[in-house]
């Protein structure tokens, strides 16, 4: 464990003293020390790391992405009394296993290790919420470059390979009809050709 509140660290440590699988053995008030710690490798590197997030000298967000790269197989949860976005993101972009706050029961930090070990992503659901919410915001939103539902008709039909003569059968129109819609449909996507047209709708899920 990497916690500078040594009450804390150690309210934390002595409530697994007496688990018979949980060994929380080490325990540090940085990252350098954990570092150095380490890097002598007397010792088998740990499975779980618990890390505060709001440590002195190097993060816990940076401790992360360092420990990653080193240690890749080590799941890493952090622990603070912060609850805002950006925090939970840097952390998790940097390799974090899961999240908890600090006011955590040691039934949540117990149950917290063991899903990180099995692959799991231990997130309190507080801050799960905020993740998703997070997530969601940052997710690029969709441009449908304008195109109108006649347009996107047919560009679905030039998806599925049919010609400007079968779409126009199909949709009840002129041949000319058609050919103006696609040739709408190449100025608003950008695109020279059926092909670009149909990889650009594919990739950006415009149909």
């Amino acid at each position: 464990m990497v916690e500078d509140n040594e009450l804390y660290r150690q309210t934390v440590v002595e409530s697994f003293e007496n688990h018979p699988e949980i060994f929380l053995n080490r325990n540090f008030s940085n990252c350098e020390d954990l570092f150095s710690y380490l890097k002598k490798g007397e010792e088998r590197t740990p499975d779980v790391l618990l890390m505060d997030i709001g440590l002195p000298g190097i993060s816990g967000i940076e401790g992360v992405k360092k420990l990653k790269v080193e240690y890749p197989n080590v799941q890493i949860i952090m622990f603070t009394v912060y609850q805002d976005n950006d925090r939970i993101f840097q952390a998790l972009c940097n390799g974090a296993s899961g999240y908890l706050l600090k006011n955590s029961a040691t039934e949540e930090i117990e149950k917290a290790i063991f899903d990180a070990v099995e692959g799991a992503a231990p997130i309190n659901p507080q801050i799960a919420k905020k993740v998703l919410d997070m997530f969601f915001k940052v997710q690029p939103q969709t441009n449908d470059y304008g195109l109108t539902s006649r347009e996107k008709e047919i560009l679905e039909l030039q998806i599925e390979g049919l010609s400007k003569k079968k779409i126009a059968e199909q949709l009840f129109i002129s041949f000319h009809t058609v050919d103006t819609h696609i040739k709408n449909i190449y100025t608003k996507l950008q695109v020279n050709s059926g092909n670009e047209a149909v990889a650009k709708a594919l990739k950006e899920g415009l149909v």
